[in-house]
């Protein structure tokens, strides 16, 4: 069977969506539904956390970690929205990157305090060579989309790292540390920008808060940061 083309922005990744939905008709991936990867009443599972405020009440401590300057989701990491993380992670469903990532651009509308430019969290690239995709890319494109920003891959992985699902809390740290850079191609546009991180799921938030470090290093005045999910 010939490829597709891989979905993307702009008339060409219209068409070839829609040769995707020609080819295989899809289905919503928590009801089932036909002709739609997520249907509406579904949908409403990635919207739970709306009309929360930003930020934390004044005498609790923060649970967002330093540098960054926000942490913002969607939903809890469980039920239909755990499903269609699986499903556009490890599935192949890639059109589920639509509605996460305008999913994910109003929680950000709603609760943002700053951001000018959107920076996904890249997987290793011999991760994307086997998925034929990054997921963050996907949903950062489809969330820099629905808040009229640019959506720009200023990081690349340094190094290799083990899965951090696979990892206890305490070790999660020293994986990631030190695996992220800049992509010199892409500096400039982070430079003196208040840059929101954008990935699927948070947990520890380590991932992010080593990507944080790397763009800080190349000169981003801040760095917030926007996950589809977090897991307790």
């Amino acid at each position: 069977m010939t490829a597709l083309p891989r979905p993307g922005t702009g008339v060409p990744a219209r068409l070839a969506g829609r040769l995707l939905d020609l080819a295989l008709p899809p289905s919503c991936v928590g009801c089932g539904r036909e002709g739609t990867a997520l249907c509406a009443p579904c949908g409403r599972a990635f919207d739970v956390r709306a009309g929360r405020p930003a930020g934390v009440p004044l005498g609790l401590p923060s649970d967002v970690p330093l540098p960054l300057v926000q942490l913002e989701w969607c939903a809890p990491y469980r039920g239909i929205v755990r499903d269609a993380l699986h499903a556009l992670k490890y599935g192949g469903e890639r059109r589920l990157a639509v509605p996460l990532g305008a999913a994910a651009a109003r929680r950000w509308r709603e609760a943002a305090i700053g951001g000018d430019v959107l920076v996904h969290v890249p997987v290793h690239p011999r991760r994307r060579a086997a998925r034929g995709y990054d997921q963050a890319e996907l949903l950062a494109s489809a969330a820099a989309a629905a808040l009229a920003l640019r959506a720009v891959p200023a990081l690349r992985r340094a190094r290799a790292t083990l899965p951090q699902f696979e990892l206890g809390r305490d070790r999660r740290a020293a994986n990631v540390a030190g695996a992220f850079a800049l992509d010199s191609a892409h500096a400039a546009a982070v430079r003196g920008r208040w840059v929101v991180l954008v990935d699927d799921v948070a947990t520890t938030g380590a991932t992010l808060v080593a990507c944080a470090e790397a763009l800080l290093d190349g000169g981003a005045a801040a760095v917030s940061a926007l996950a589809v999910a977090r897991e307790a």
